[in-house]
């Protein structure tokens, strides 16, 4: 799954061990939706996208996702793990060197039309 907009909170990074032993590391965000009714999704990276995926309040994205549901003493909960994030950009940006394409001049000359 998939869903654009911006991040508005970092929650921040935790960290621990298991109970085998094995070391883990959550990093926590809430993203607001870009739609007309704005939704607030708290979501997180786990493992090594906590690393690899970082972001910063402000940041627009575009956020890749799995919902994950387990029951722990007899109770339900729900998280949202990213697996991927993408900047969103309007448009592609100019690469340092490309020369600009020279701009279009119309000739008013041959210029037929009524309007």
């Amino acid at each position: 799954m998939e869903v654009e907009g911006k991040i508005i909170f970092d929650l921040g990074e935790r960290s621990g061990t298991s109970r085998a032993g094995n070391p883990w590391k959550t990093h926590e965000y809430v993203l607001e939706t870009r739609e007309n009714f704005p939704r607030k999704i708290a979501f997180d990276f786990f493992g090594d996208k906590a690393d690899q995926f970082v972001c910063k309040v402000g940041d627009e994205i575009r956020l890749f996702f799995d919902i994950e549901s387990r029951e722990y003493n007899g109770r339900w909960f729900v998280s949202v793990r990213g697996w991927k994030t993408e900047p969103l950009t309007g448009a592609p940006a100019q690469q340092a060197g490309d020369p600009l394409p020279p701009p279009v001049v119309p000739d008013d000359k041959d210029d037929n039309l009524p309007f």
